[in-house]
Order: C-alpha cells, then structure tokens, then sequence
C-alpha cells in the first residue's frame, strides 16, 4: 500500500520507483523550487550483483567511458609515450599533457609526473615493463584500448572519456550530465554508463544492475525502474537459441532424405 499524505514511517512501506524520464523532471523541478544551482551535477548510484557461478564473483572493476553528450569543462591529463618523434608530434598536436619515451619513467616512479591516463604505441611497450606495477589498471593495454597506433582517437578517448570504478565490492557512484541539459542529453548518457557496466558481467547470468538511484548535487536520491534502461541482450539471445532449436529440428529431416 501507499501511504497517504507526505508523513509517514518509511520502513512501513515499500520505496517507490519512478521511469527515468519522469525522475529527471522531478530533479529538475526539485531545483526550480528550491533555487538551487541549475548547473549542478547529475549522478547515479549503481548498486550490482556481482555473483557469479557457485562462490564465484566478478572481481571489482573500473572501466573509462565516452558519452555521447560532453558536460565537463575540463579534460583528463593524457600521457603518451612514444620514440617516434612523428608520432610524439601527432600526439602534441592533438592535447597531449605529456609526450615521450624512456626517459620518463624514473620521474613517474618518483611521482614527478602524474597525469590521468598513459596511452602507448606498441614499439615501445616492452621497455615499459619496469611501470608494470606502478601504473596497474592504467598501465596501456589493448582490452583498456590505451594501446594502439591510432593516437588521435586514444587521446580523444582519454582526454573525454569519464572514468568509473566499483567502490565497497558492489557500488560505483559517479556523475553522468549536468541538470541544466536536455532530458534526453542526460539519458542518454545514463544509459550508455550502464551498457558499459553490463558488459563486466556475462548475459547468461542475471543482470549486474541490482538497483539504480539517480540524483543532483542537492536532490534526494530517486531509485528507478531498470525497465528500458539495461540493455536489450536477452530478447536477442533467446531468438538466437530458438534459431538454433530450429535447426537441431530440422537437421534429422535433411538427413533422412539423404540416406
């Protein structure tokens, strides 16, 4: 049951959920009335289930993302190392915070360098072993997509991309838009989060999004319906099983005739 005016005992009743449309125009009326800042950041809390066959779990992740609607002034401070002083050109060129070869790697292991990301050319990855250790998730690698011979896209990547990571082994709190954007700017980017997240987890498992809160900087959280939100994969999964099923059928008949 409902409760029936605005005061009540919260554990006596269930939390309602809201459609994502419908809750970022609650947050958007929530600052009209209050006068809060209309430039204010937007955030999700994701909470995930993690579990996987028998004991087995997910291990804590962290992944960088690029939206399709920008709403950060700043950009992230991208390290590129090269020895191919074309290519350190091509980098400088296109907002490099820093460029170069062996050399760096003492100041980085003595912290005289610090940056967001390090993105690499494959030439020179072996010589980069002794940042093995140091660097861990931000060491350049392909699965990150921070190693590679495209050093324009890398850097768009890193330099745009928002980066997330799962706190308290099932949590990843981050922000996705700014509310003074277009309903459909800031869905968008929620949506393109989650796809992400869900693609840490196999699809034959149940879903890694358990629940999902939206807020601003000043809102009360606002947990969602995940209706429409995670992505569509079962729908296809099931047609491609039941295609499959088709022709197990099938397959008899042809050989049948055969014989």
């Amino acid at each position: 049951s409902k409760p029936v005016d605005d005061v009540y005992l919260t554990w006596l009743y269930k939390r309602p959920s809201y459609d994502l449309e419908e809750a970022v125009a609650m947050l958007k009326k929530f600052q009209q009335l209050d006068f809060t800042n209309p430039k204010q950041f937007v955030y999700i809390n994701v909470f995930l289930d993690m579990a996987l066959q028998k004991k087995k779990k997910v291990d804590p992740f962290a992944s960088t993302v690029l939206l399709p609607y920008r709403f950060a002034d700043e950009t992230n401070k991208v390290l590129v190392f090269t020895e191919n002083e074309q290519e350190a050109e091509i980098a400088r060129e296109n907002g490099a915070a820093v460029v170069g070869g062996v050399e760096l790697i003492k100041w980085i292991l003595e912290d005289e360098i610090q940056v967001d990301f390090y993105v690499a050319v494959p030439a020179i990855m072996p010589k980069l072993i002794p940042l093995r250790n140091k660097l861990r998730r931000k060491y350049p690698s392909t699965k990150r997509h921070s190693l590679g011979h495209d050093i324009p896209q890398m850097l768009q990547f890193f330099r745009e991309g928002l980066e997330y990571e799962v706190q308290d082994e099932n949590v990843i709190k981050t922000r996705i838009a700014r509310l003074d954007m277009p309903t459909e700017q800031i869905i968008s980017n929620l949506k393109t989060v989650i796809a992400d997240i869900c693609t840490f987890k196999p699809s034959t498992y149940d879903p890694i999004v358990q629940r999902l809160v939206i807020r601003s900087s000043t809102s009360e959280g606002l947990l969602l319906n995940l209706g429409g939100i995670l992505p569509q994969v079962e729908k296809a999964e099931e047609e491609e099983a039941r295609d499959a099923d088709e022709e197990e059928e099938e397959k008899p008949v042809h050989e049948s005739v055969s014989t």
